[in-house]
């Protein structure tokens, strides 16, 4: 059985900045734990009233507040489990990369207007 293997020989344009795939390369520990931070911080924004109603019940309690904000605890989890979802965190992988590449953007503006100097060994 042969198989045939073709070769796009043509360089990727310049013109189009280049986002995450749909299947991206993997990412190191450190990369993936700040996606993990811009995904924790996302779904707590978004659940940002339920968990401070929360806050506000339980401060000054002990374990009453086990009993005392189930309610409130309730609605807190709820937000955060609807929120914490697959999709969320492919966005917020998305954002990281969105990140890296203005920071790298603004780092090679700098370097081409000799805002940053170069270290020549």
């Amino acid at each position: 059985m042969a198989h045939k293997y073709e070769f796009n020989n043509n360089p990727p344009s310049t013109n189009k900045p280049a986002l995450p795939s749909s299947k991206p390369l993997p990412l190191s520990a450190t990369q993936e734990q700040q996606v993990r931070d811009i995904y924790h911080a996302r779904v707590r924004g978004l659940c940002a009233k339920e968990i401070k109603e929360f806050a506000e019940c339980a401060r000054n309690r002990t374990i009453t507040a086990t009993w005392k904000c189930k309610k409130q605890r309730s609605e807190m989890n709820s937000c955060m489990v609807n929120h914490a979802t697959p999709e969320e965190f492919d966005r917020a992988r998305e954002d990281w990369f969105r990140l890296r590449l203005e920071k790298r953007r603004l780092r090679e503006e700098a370097l081409a207007a000799g805002k940053i100097p170069t270290v020549r060994v």
